[in-house]
């Protein structure tokens, strides 16, 4: 084996011969995220007086950017990636599951997949405690979201290897 020596080669940084790093993709997906968790927290705050009939909705910390980031790793290997995808949102309260909204990511793009987003009202809140008829005369009070949620993916379409 002979090994060549390169001198033709000017390298005149460093910047010249390192890789690429991935921190511009790692600040692109949380740009999403946040903007992700942002389209939530609105459709959150539309549905607290139209669908849950409260003043208040408590979030634990962080939860939306968990959803967000799930979402984003469901829509990574689609089509359209996450442009493809229509978002139903839901809450599943003590006695009934209501919907709340339908969030078309972008609408001038065809859905090629759907996701299923249950948000669960937590049962270990301090409202847990109080008597039915309490709860009835604060209903326009708060509603707990709890950290466990279900995130369903369906798809719209069948690619020829399936």
């Amino acid at each position: 084996m002979e090994i060549l020596s390169v001198t033709n080669v000017d390298y005149t940084s460093q910047i010249d011969w390192e890789y690429a790093s991935y921190q511009d993709e790692y600040d692109f997906n949380e740009a999403v995220v946040s903007a992700l968790s942002k389209r939530l927290e609105e459709e959150l705050r539309a549905a607290k007086h139209t669908h849950l009939s409260c003043g208040e909705v408590l979030l634990p910390c962080g939860l939306l950017q968990d959803i967000s980031r799930q979402i984003l790793d469901m829509a990574d290997s689609e089509l359209y990636g996450l442009r493809g995808c229509t978002l139903y949102l839901s809450f599943e309260g003590e006695q009934e599951c209501r919907k709340l909204s339908t969030i078309k990511i972008d609408p001038s793009t065809v859905s090629t997949f759907e996701l299923y987003l249950t948000l669960k009202q937590s049962t270990a809140g301090w409202n847990s405690f109080l008597p039915q008829f309490i709860k009835k005369i604060t209903r326009g009070g708060t509603v707990m979201i709890s950290p466990e949620f279900t995130l369903t993916k369906r798809k719209l379409y069948r690619s020829c290897s399936e």
